[in-house]
């Protein structure tokens, strides 16, 4: 008998996984954690959330120079030293005293730490290592982050209500400090290292193209930026994205809490129903996933957004006491719908910018946290001046509508025509192998 190894490409991929859902842990902090800042030090709700936008600002803006690090240094040295900076920084929120002290542990080191594990590492690890199931794997990492708020909303909500915020900061920080050795163990940073292919990788396909020419991580960045800025759809793509930030990690993963404690619900049901957005976004990110392999990724985006816009459109009139049918459903539809643009806004950076795509990608995603911080902040000043959320929910709304448009005008330009086959799908860079389209069910593991 013959015994089929399972292809290394999963591991390296399980061990992304998990490396995004502890690096999620502390990301899904903020918000079970406003009140209780807010009650003890009496910091105000745009104080804290500017710590909060400070955190998301440098997540996004590390992203670009993490991914050119990545290419110098390799995935794991950046990887386990990302995770030992969101340890450090929770952990140390537990002696602050100060609203600098917050800004610092929660907003600078935890956002650099966080930063480096953001979606361009995503991008980076389904471009070198998958040929095929590339628009598969891109949804799943993705959901790493979705997984992590649903692993560690509710527990964080019941220890911080139990035990205090201190001890849901420490937990954090155990949390990723865990991470650390299997991400030494079992992440690789390409085929080569192992003597092997990218996975689905026929005669034809290029098994490790460079996301970058070699030379300075920061300079590298810089450059894919600059060539990037100089097109029309790379401003389509960080508009759209931007919004996507605002309306996501913003508004909703932040604020989204302390507005349904303020019409009665507590904060334990409102980190589940958070939660539940977490748990229904695994499911529509790999959905997405599977679509953006067949389905023009504008088009794709295009409904994302609009959809998303009339949700959020009706939620003031959703939120009360209790969870009531309503609400769940607008959490499961929400859920769907959270971060299911990813994975066609990866393949179309790879479609526009070719080998530069995982690097401009973490550019765009910049601007989905520029977009983020933005919201958090501002949202929190509404709430204080008007004292309700409404009018945050309302600009959200109109906001994801217009990124709907932005997205749509893609279809507008024109393809490059210098790095592959025009189609769907994310690593156009590739020639489409021969056994691709063939390869189905469970033996296309061990490929």
């Amino acid at each position: 008998m013959t015994v089929r190894r399972l292809h290394p490409a999963w591991y390296v991929a399980a061990i992304a996984f998990i490396a995004l859902v502890g690096a999620a842990g502390f990301r899904a902090t903020p918000s079970v954690m406003l009140r209780p800042l807010n009650e003890e030090f009496g910091w105000s709700l745009g104080t804290i959330s500017a710590a909060v936008s400070v955190n998301l600002l440098l997540y996004g803006l590390t992203a670009p120079f993490a991914a050119a690090l990545m290419e110098k240094f390799g995935m794991r040295r950046v990887i386990a030293g990302a995770l030992l900076l969101v340890s450090a920084g929770s952990g140390l929120t537990v002696f602050m005293q100060q609203s600098w002290q917050l800004i610092l542990c929660w907003g600078v080191l935890v956002g650099l730490g966080t930063g480096s594990m953001a979606l361009g590492f995503v991008a980076i690890v389904a471009n070198r290592w998958f040929v095929a199931r590339r628009g598969l794997i891109t949804g799943v990492l993705t959901a790493g982050g979705a997984a992590g708020q649903l692993v560690f909303l509710p527990v964080l909500a019941r220890l911080t209500d139990s035990q205090g915020w201190r001890v849901a900061a420490l937990t954090v920080a155990a949390a990723a400090l865990i991470v650390v050795p299997l991400v030494w163990w079992r992440l690789r940073d390409r085929p080569a290292d192992l003597g092997v292919t990218a996975y689905g990788a026929g005669p034809d396909d290029v098994a490790s193209l460079p996301v970058v020419a070699p030379g300075s991580a920061a300079r590298n960045a810089l450059r894919a930026l600059k060539d990037a800025a100089k097109t029309r759809p790379f401003w389509l793509l960080a508009g759209g994205f931007a919004i996507c930030g605002a309306t996501t990690n913003g508004l909703v993963g932040t604020h989204f809490i302390p507005a349904a404690h303020d019409h009665g619900m507590t904060e334990t049901t409102a980190a589940s129903l958070l939660a539940l957005v977490g748990l229904f976004d695994i499911a529509g990110t790999i959905a997405s996933g599977w679509l953006t392999d067949r389905v023009d990724s504008r088009w794709l985006l295009g409904g994302y957004y609009a959809l998303r816009g009339l949700s959020l459109l009706v939620l003031p009139s959703l939120f009360a006491a209790t969870a009531h049918p309503s609400m769940v459903i607008f959490i499961l539809f929400y859920g769907l719908d959270w971060v299911a643009t990813v994975p066609p806004t990866v393949a179309l950076c790879r479609e526009y910018f070719g080998a530069s795509g995982a690097v401009v990608f973490g550019w765009v995603f910049a601007s989905h946290q520029f977009g983020a911080a933005i919201a958090a902040t501002a949202a929190g000043l509404v709430r204080d001046q008007l004292g309700n959320y409404d009018a945050a929910w309302y600009g959200a709304g109109a906001l994801a509508l217009a990124a709907s448009l932005l997205s749509l005008m893609l279809l507008m330009g024109k393809r490059r025509k210098d790095i592959g086959p025009a189609g769907p799908g994310i690593g156009l860079a590739f020639p489409p192998s021969h056994g691709q389209e063939a390869a189905t069910g469970m033996t296309d593991l061990h490929r």
